[in-house]
């Protein structure tokens, strides 16, 4: 695997809708694997994480979250993808560690296709069958990207923020220790009841849902 380095790195106030508020340490990368324009994000006490983990304590917080324009800036409601970024910002802005912003819309096939699969949802196919019916894979996400990046950061042992076990599988191929993997809580609501059961079901994550019994 190619080595990125960092190019640049800025702090960034956040603020989100119920008021939250943290500053982020915004870092770039020159060369990524695919050539986008990832973000990570240092939250926290990052640094002192860094330190703890090579001393041999406990590794740094670090979810790997997709770009989902619909549910990060618009608050939709068909995803839990929204108030899973909210959380994981508060979450490793308490522990130190790193969200990395990956630019791999709907599972890796775009804006324009996730768009094309929820009106296919809306027809009644779940939405791994909706991205196949497609023609594209039910998760073109690929993690390489992610991998570089923590180590660039240094951040070769970490704790997985997520839900879903390939991102573990694929940094752990990629040479990060992945040393726990943390669930993030359940975002339910009427309209992704269905999706996240379908995550839970077909692909293995974490979700415990109420209404499931």
């Amino acid at each position: 695997m190619l080595e990125a380095t960092l190019r640049q790195q800025v702090s960034v106030p956040l603020r989100f809708g119920d008021g939250y508020a943290t500053t982020a340490r915004v870092m770039t990368f020159d060369g990524l694997v695919d050539g986008k324009e990832h973000l990570a994000l240092g939250l926290g006490d990052w640094q002192r994480a860094l330190k703890k983990s090579a001393a041999g304590g406990r590794a740094p917080l670090v979810r790997p979250h997709s770009e989902c324009l619909t549910g990060d800036v618009f608050g939709s409601q068909r995803c839990d993808c929204g108030p899973q970024l909210r959380e994981a910002v508060e979450r490793i802005a308490e522990q130190g560690g790193f969200l990395l912003y990956l630019r791999q819309e709907g599972r890796g096939i775009g804006l324009y296709a996730k768009l094309d699969a929820y009106a296919l949802q809306d027809a009644g196919l779940d939405t791994y069958e909706a991205n196949v019916a497609l023609g594209r894979g039910e998760d073109e996400r690929d993690y390489t990207a992610a991998a570089q990046m923590l180590l660039a950061l240094g951040a070769d042992r970490i704790r997985l923020l997520s839900n879903n076990p390939d991102k573990a599988i694929q940094l752990e191929k990629s040479g990060i220790e992945v040393a726990q993997r943390v669930p993030t809580g359940v975002h339910m609501s009427a309209a992704n009841v269905r999706y996240l059961a379908t995550k839970a079901s077909h692909t293995a994550h974490t979700i415990e849902l109420p209404l499931a019994e």
